[in-house]
């Protein structure tokens, strides 16, 4: 094996083998921050204002207390937080879709606290859209995360099934909170597990518009709708994003969503770049630190890196400071790496600080 590798790739394997032994772990169990460390070329990030490798997370709530309690709360299976946490949400909907995803996603891995919920309050509008999130994150983990090809059918039958429960869930929490669009949000998202057709999808897509038609949390489920993975193509998809963005700045990142999924590199397109710089006109004014915002800001920089913009790239680096659970590098199973590795590359080629 060792002969197949270059000579600087094998002696940082056998630094990273050394290490890890040194710890008594594997070397696929060494925290990301030492991978970079063993791996990365080595740069102050204090020069740079950033903070030190050891600090970042790609924990989606870090930083953020009332998540965090609400979260932990459940944990030990109590509700009420969680349920007065979505509460206080209701009217703004980019904070109730984000807190709905992370109590979705605790309760995909305990719903205790969830079904004492429902027991308590049967027609509370907050857990049936809570359910209905649950219900996907399931799906997708029966899935797991496989492309179709690699998909066994017992598989497919099992996501299919969950996902038919996520939709009555979905459709339960619309009825009782009719002006939420919430759960339409999340009818989006199952329609592409569903293979919806396209007039069936639009007919879904006409209910979330009717509630909020600049929903950006619907736009990015609808965007992964079109593209050519699931039941659109190249130019559904791009059209889509062009168009959304066409109607407001705080769509635009969804063209650079578009050239990431899209089959040849358009990173430097006139209509991508176009995007990015109206997407950094927008984050330069925008004081929120949430987890779309932070997305945001991941795509942005994704796209200065294709463009060699690199020392505007290191702006959006420093203003996710810690946190590395930003799109594109939550998309991989090594997100905390991915993003140190990132940063790494755009001090390196930035030059001085």
């Amino acid at each position: 094996m060792a002969s197949l590798l270059d000579p600087k790739t094998f002696q940082l394997l056998r630094r990273a083998s050394r290490e890890a032994r040194r710890r008594g772990v594997l070397v696929d169990d060494l925290p990301a921050e030492v991978v970079a460390t063993l791996m990365l070329p080595r740069v102050d990030m204090a020069k740079w204002g950033m903070p030190a490798n050891s600090e970042v997370t790609a924990d989606r709530v870090h930083g953020n207390q009332a998540p965090a309690n609400a979260l932990a709360a459940a944990a030990g299976g109590y509700w009420l937080p969680a349920a007065e946490l979505l509460a206080a949400t209701w009217g703004d909907w980019a904070a109730r879709v984000e807190v709905v995803r992370a109590l979705g996603d605790a309760a995909a891995a305990d719903d205790t606290w969830l079904s004492a919920w429902r027991a308590a309050r049967p027609r509370d509008p907050g857990h049936a859209v809570v359910l209905a999130r649950m219900l996907i994150v399931v799906a997708w983990q029966v899935r797991d995360s496989q492309r179709g090809v690699d998909t066994t059918r017992e598989q497919f039958v099992g996501f299919r099934r969950v996902l038919l429960e996520a939709r009555q869930a979905a459709v339960a929490a619309a009825e009782v909170a009719p002006e939420d669009p919430t759960p339409w949000w999340a009818h989006v998202t199952l329609a592409r597990g569903l293979s919806y057709e396209h007039d069936e999808f639009l007919a879904v897509w006409s209910e979330l518009l009717a509630r909020d038609p600049l929903h950006r949390h619907a736009h990015v489920q609808a965007l992964r709708y079109w593209c050519r993975k699931w039941r659109g193509s190249d130019d559904l998809m791009t059209e889509f994003a062009a168009t959304a963005a066409a109607t407001s700045p705080t769509l635009a990142v969804l063209p650079l969503q578009a050239a990431f999924e899209h089959d040849h590199d358009r990173w430097r397109d006139q209509d991508v770049v176009a995007a990015l710089d109206t997407l950094l006109t927008r984050l330069s004014t925008d004081p929120h630190d949430t987890p779309f915002t932070r997305d945001e800001r991941g795509w942005a920089i994704q796209a200065l890196m294709a463009n060699n913009r690199h020392n505007e790239a290191i702006t959006q680096l420093r203003a996710l400071g810690t946190h590395a659970d930003a799109e594109p590098w939550s998309l991989s199973e090594s997100p905390v790496f991915l993003f140190l590795q990132t940063r790494t590359k755009a001090c390196t080629n930035a030059g001085r600080p």
